[in-house]
């Protein structure tokens, strides 16, 4: 039985499990043996671990000092299976990247030097860059906050959470093809796509190509996962993400629906109004409808809408202050987009919460013969 010190801290809509580099390593087994039985991966409901039988709570961060330029902290994202003995390493998380900037702050990885402190961070799996900025009053780490997102009633810490020139992070082009709209064939036959790389890797199809209205219900939406998933693997060789013969990723690209707005419940049946949003999205995450929406999904959409040409831009009502309401299944969530220098792309902006929720020492029972 090893032991394995870790944090578990709410970022946003997601539960991440973050460990220090150096207790990974200092357990003499590879990472993905370590998580799949710390998490109990194998069984669908993950009693015996401490997964969360969910795609937003079955996640971890492997964290430590960076020694690269303007860099505070590197992390490794790790979408752990349920039901799967695999872990994805191929994508970031922008919720866990919220967990791992306060996690950061409360362990001394960056100097609090004013009442504020951002976090600069990178993404080692896609290379992308990060800040998290969080008050720091007192030059204190803050305990709790009065912060909320769309998707939990929980409270948290505020944090601002921009993704730096996240175009072409994974591919080296925003439009991984060169084209703003390919055509893909699903189950049913052929489908328009657009097939953007910002903040993650996302295929996007219009919600009427599925005969859906892009404001669907959670169980609503889940009638076109099937066909979402197979649009997904070749999404993902259209843009060299995979080659023919490669197992099937269920991570990357992302993938969903886009709509024009239009008045719809939340799950919890708050309404929002056709004027409170400018995209209505669905998206999915794993093997399900997402719940609200993934922030490098966020990110990839605002990129989008900001295409001409492509199916977002097509639906999406423009604004002249580089925001986008997005309205998803558990409300309206907004992404800014800030000029950069240097010919960077925009810098993408989303307001998060984030709260710590214990401080641990795991009993992780890795079986012989998965040492490192």
């Amino acid at each position: 039985m090893l032991r394995l010190q870790g944090e578990m801290i709410r970022g946003g809509t997601s539960k991440c499990w973050i460990f220090d580099h150096h207790d990974v390593v200092a357990t003499g087994v590879n990472a993905d043996a370590l998580l799949l039985a710390a998490y109990n991966a194998a069984d669908p409901r993950q009693i015996d671990g401490v997964g969360g039988a969910s795609s937003t709570t079955s996640k971890a961060a492997i964290v430590q000092a960076s020694t690269e330029p303007d860099v505070d902290v590197e992390y490794a994202f790790a979408q752990v299976g349920i039901g799967d003995e695999r872990v994805e390493w191929t994508s970031n998380c922008g919720n866990c990247a919220t967990a791992v900037a306060l996690y950061a702050v409360h362990n001394g990885l960056v100097p609090i030097t004013s009442d504020s402190t951002t976090v600069r961070m990178l993404n080692v799996n896609t290379r992308a860059r990060l800040t998290g900025t969080i008050p720091t009053p007192g030059r204190t780490a803050p305990e709790e906050g009065t912060a909320a997102v769309p998707g939990t009633a929980a409270l948290g810490v505020p944090v601002l959470l921009g993704f730096e020139d996240p175009a072409g992070s994974t591919t080296g082009r925003a439009l991984p093809t060169g084209r703003a709209v390919d055509t893909l064939t699903g189950p049913a036959g052929r489908v328009e796509a657009s097939l953007v790389d910002a903040g993650a890797p996302a295929a996007l199809f219009e919600a009427k190509a599925f005969s859906l209205q892009g404001t669907e219900s959670l169980a609503e939406f889940a009638a076109a996962l099937p066909a979402l998933t197979v649009l997904r693997r070749q999404a993902a060789l259209a843009m060299g993400l995979a080659k023919e013969h490669d197992p099937v990723s269920h991570a990357v690209p992302k993938v969903g629906v886009v709509a024009r707005p239009a008045a719809y419940h939340t799950t919890d049946g708050t309404p929002v109004g056709e004027d409170e949003h400018d995209l209505a999205v669905r998206m999915v995450s794993m093997h399900a409808p997402h719940p609200a929406i993934g922030l490098t999904s966020a990110v990839a959409l605002a990129t989008a809408a900001a295409t001409p040409g492509t199916l977002a831009h097509r639906v999406a009502r423009q604004t002249a202050d580089g925001t986008l309401r997005l309205g998803t299944p558990a409300g309206v969530i907004t992404a800014q987009s800030v000029p950069a220098a240097h010919g960077a792309s925009p810098t993408v902006l989303l307001h998060r919460a984030a709260r710590r929720i214990a401080r641990a020492e795991l009993l992780v029972p890795v079986l012989e013969g998965r040492l490192a």
